[in-house]
């Protein structure tokens, strides 16, 4: 596009590309890097986040080097961890992970922490992290079981996807719902805009 500074989005996700096109930015290229995401021995969620931010926005920043059209970009960086109490839950992948999941998360409050991190184009990092606390219903093994067979779950942190059917088992929420999806879209923006990207560059054709 012409007109602004290219933008870089150092994911894969089809989530957060949908938030950032839901706020009218369509990135000049996607870089997702290729991080070990496991936590630390002992890490607590905060600290996980804002390293794994980190490393992907380091990653993205060594792809963009690389390519002369990007050179200069601004990049994007997010990672979301779901936590009970100082546990982790992971990136489920296998069935049983997201059953385990969702029997922990039954009943129970969570919290979702995404971390942000920009790189400008001078290269300074700037980093926001964002929670969300989450009170999930008392859930049946037939809810499990149901949940499970959708598929929905695979590949999300704590075995849920809040934009899909899991949102009916949010009793509570206190905070950014798009934090939950994997993108806090009014931090991103405030953060984009404060270092200069222009955010409302892409609005006037939004509709």
């Amino acid at each position: 596009m012409l007109g602004r500074p290219k933008f870089v989005l150092a994911s894969g996700s089809p989530r957060r590309l949908s938030l950032l096109n839901q706020a009218g930015i369509e990135p000049d290229a996607l870089r997702p890097g290729d991080v070990d995401e496991t936590p630390r021995r002992g890490e607590l969620p905060r600290a996980c986040a804002n390293r794994l931010a980190r490393a992907k926005a380091d990653a993205a920043l060594k792809s963009v080097h690389l390519d002369d059209e990007l050179r200069g970009a601004f990049i994007l960086a997010a990672d979301t961890v779901v936590a009970v109490g100082r546990r982790i839950l992971p990136k489920a992948n296998l069935v049983d992970e997201a059953s385990q999941c969702l029997r922990l998360l039954s009943g129970r409050n969570h919290r979702v922490y995404t971390a942000i991190c920009l790189v400008t184009p001078k290269e300074t990092f700037r980093q926001r992290l964002i929670e969300t606390r989450v009170r999930f219903k008392r859930l049946s093994e037939d809810d499990i079981q149901a949940y499970v067979g959708s598929g929905e779950w695979r590949g999300k942190a704590g075995g849920y996807a809040v934009q899909g059917i899991a949102g009916s088992f949010v009793v509570k929420m206190v905070g950014s719902y798009t934090n939950i999806v994997g993108l806090p879209l009014y931090e991103s923006m405030a953060l984009l805009g404060g270092e200069g990207f222009p955010i409302r560059f892409g609005w006037l054709n939004a509709s």
